[in-house]
């Protein structure tokens, strides 16, 4: 697996895997977007008062990715795509990608319901399909995280129905990116920080 590619310290910090090769594509056809990957996931830290702050609309995990990568020049991104039959044109829009440069896709799934990988992941298919992308990231969390959670009363609120790897693996396993290479981090328990 192409997985060794990445620094020691990420793949301590995060549970790393791959599809389709997609970490050795990444590192030799896109070395800014992976160093901006790897700047990211190196400066992430899940800090306590980012936990037991109520829900809102975007999480401060989602906010601080988001942000990092948009001074590195990422953006959200939805693409215009069209089916054409004979002379009927039917418009197909796609989802909106979460940070988007250079062919690279990445989503961020903290604590949604869990069928947003659904989502995620039939928009990396397509959107590789359609050679608009060459490869796809999901950053969610890691199961050992739900310990942390239940210490510190918030365990109901990230429950066993919302995004975390248990729920991503068998996706992408049955086949529900296609064809596009997936790499996917989830955050450990070793990036957590007791700030309060």
């Amino acid at each position: 697996m192409s997985i060794e590619l990445l620094p020691e310290n990420i793949r301590q910090n995060y549970e790393v895997h791959e599809w389709k090769h997609a970490a050795a594509i990444f590192h030799a056809d896109f070395a800014q977007e992976w160093d901006d990957l790897i700047a990211v996931l190196d400066a992430f830290r899940l800090y306590r008062s980012w936990i037991v702050e109520p829900g809102g609309r975007k999480s401060r995990v989602a906010s601080f990715i988001d942000g990092f990568l948009a001074e590195r020049g990422w953006l959200e991104k939805g693409f215009q795509t069209r089916m054409v039959v004979d002379d009927n044109t039917m418009e197909t829009p796609t989802h909106k990608v979460d940070c988007f440069k250079n062919r690279i896709a990445l989503e961020i799934e903290w604590n949604n319901k869990d069928p947003f990988f659904d989502r995620d992941l039939n928009n990396f298919r397509l959107l590789f399909e359609l050679r608009a992308i060459s490869i796809g990231v999901i950053i969610t969390r890691c199961d050992a995280l739900q310990d942390i959670f239940n210490r510190l009363g918030r365990g109901s609120s990230y429950g066993a129905s919302t995004t975390h790897m248990s729920k991503l693996l068998p996706r992408i396993e049955g086949g529900g990116g296609g064809g596009c290479p997936v790499l996917v981090f989830g955050i450990k328990p070793e990036l957590y920080i007791e700030d309060e």
